[in-house]
């Protein structure tokens, strides 16, 4: 038998259809690509930094402990694999899709507010002072103090993009979204009282907290930096994936809404034709795999679906 007749929906038998369901929310995060490209393109605002604003900004310019190109890798790659294994376990493409756009949304949502934001504020970074003055010699203006930078450019212009924290805005935003799947295929509020679940769950955040520190102790940002950069990731991948998939508190937290509308509409379809002893059966092994997933505390609600 084919995937199709055996009602597994996996990439080759339902991924085409699934993926054209939502041609538009792909073509919205080729936009928010673009708009990012153009946000880290332009100049940011160049504030007002006075002679005597330079005592807080002296700090050492040092190197990033976790680099540029390091952070997608840990906040999207890393999810994208996980997301990928549950896949293989589960042949399940409404899960895994939708997986992939709620992550992508929440990076890429995340880096447009967090890179619009960074421009607009234009705050100076911790190390400013030798970005402006890499020989150590501050110039100012006569009049206003204002400082007139000699160092070169791109630097310059990087060293006004402090607030918020890109760094952890995305790695909160990547890996938060990680610990709500997680929490979800593991039911860790299924009232069951297993704490090591738990464990799982707050381990991505943790590793997105130690980002966020490392760019405080690179003197790449201020606390109060990384502080907003966290706040922004957290909610923003919260709110992407409440939008896919329930919380995962309730009975059907484990997969997205997308797969129970699918169950939903095709039990619909077959309700006229059949009567509850007649059901199909490619049908019924599908709704046997749905019981296999939900907590054994919750069988009594699921019989509706038996």
């Amino acid at each position: 038998m084919s995937e199709t007749h055996l009602n597994v929906h996996t990439i080759r038998s339902h991924g085409v259809s699934v993926a054209r369901t939502h041609m538009y929310d792909w073509l919205i995060l080729l936009l928010l690509i673009i708009i990012d490209a153009v946000l880290n393109i332009i100049h940011p605002f160049y504030r007002f930094v006075g002679e005597e604003m330079m005592t807080d900004l002296r700090y050492p310019l040092k190197p990033n402990t976790i680099p540029f190109w390091g952070v997608p890798i840990i906040a999207v790659v890393l999810p994208l694999l996980i997301i990928l294994v549950y896949y293989f376990i589960r042949n399940d493409v409404y899960d895994f899709h939708h997986a992939i756009l709620g992550l992508l949304f929440s990076v890429l949502i995340t880096a447009v507010i967090t890179d619009a934001i960074k421009d607009a504020v234009g705050r100076p970074r911790p190390d400013f002072f030798w970005r402006c003055f890499p020989d150590g010699k501050g110039v100012f203006d006569a009049v206003t103090k204002d400082v007139r930078c000699t160092g070169e450019e791109s630097v310059i212009k990087e060293g006004h993009k402090s607030f918020p924290s890109g760094h952890t805005s995305w790695s909160f935003a990547g890996l938060s979204f990680l610990a709500w799947y997680i929490s979800g295929k593991f039911r860790v509020f299924d009232r069951r009282g297993h704490v090591a679940k738990l464990c799982l769950v707050f381990l991505p955040i943790l590793v997105a907290t130690l980002i966020a520190v490392s760019r405080v102790d690179d003197y790449w940002h201020h606390w109060t930096d990384v502080f907003a950069g966290g706040l922004i990731g957290m909610t923003v991948a919260s709110t992407c994936y409440l939008q896919f998939f329930p919380p995962p508190h309730e009975m059907h937290g484990w997969g997205p809404h997308a797969y129970f509308k699918m169950l939903t509409e095709s039990r619909n379809v077959n309700q006229p034709s059949t009567s509850n002893n007649d059901i199909p059966l490619s049908q019924s092994a599908e709704l046997q795999t749905v019981s296999v997933y939900i907590p054994h505390q919750h069988d009594v609600n699921t019989q509706r679906y038996n």
